[in-house]
């Protein structure tokens, strides 16, 4: 098993959420010590020309981002027309966040099942979707809403414009407890 792959993964899977060391250890289940060895010859290997990207902390958190060298190419990818085609994934968070919003990411991520926030982030650099103030849940997470840009890119001239969407069928409530046996399909004697 090769322990410096499996963190490269971890941290690749977790995103901009990070890694804590203490969380790293009881994923591989080793101590601290094993974890900061692992961090720094992980670490050493980013330091390479060869690479892209770079571990760093930020706040108690292990992240894996960007060489800042490298930024001029970052902004230029953003820029380019071509990487500006929408993905289904920037669809579903931009449907999301236009029929709920404002709405915090963690609210996209509930509905969405998975995390959002790799596409939040690129949705606010393409000015489709911006910050609109701040929840008053614990943490203080950001409200979302789409921009003038995102009624523009689909020709609306107002969010009143999105077609509507009509409920189909009635919401199944998935911790209820359902008793089977006793359903309306009975076995006929």
């Amino acid at each position: 098993m090769n322990k410096k792959a499996i963190l490269e993964g971890l941290l690749f899977v977790v995103g901009e959420d990070g890694l804590s060391v203490e969380q790293i250890g009881d994923v591989l289940e080793i101590d601290c010590d094993e974890v900061k060895e692992l961090i720094m010859s992980l670490k050493s290997v980013y330091e390479e020309n060869e690479h892209g990207i770079r571990i760093d902390f930020l706040g108690n958190k292990l992240k894996l981002t960007t060489k800042r060298e490298h930024r001029e190419y970052y902004q230029k990818l953003i820029e380019n027309s071509d990487a500006n085609s929408l993905s289904q994934t920037a669809l579903e968070v931009l449907a999301i966040i236009a029929y709920n919003g404002p709405i915090t990411r963690v609210e996209v991520d509930k509905i969405r099942g998975v995390s959002s926030s790799q596409m939040v982030r690129k949705l606010v650099a393409k000015g489709l979707i911006k910050e609109s103030g701040r929840s008053s849940m614990p943490g203080r997470p950001i409200f979302y809403e789409v921009t003038s840009e995102f009624l523009d890119y689909f020709g609306l001239n107002t969010i009143d414009d999105l077609p509507k969407i009509e409920k189909i069928g009635q919401s199944i409530d998935l911790d209820a407890n359902i008793d089977l046996y006793h359903s309306k399909y009975k076995e006929d004697k």
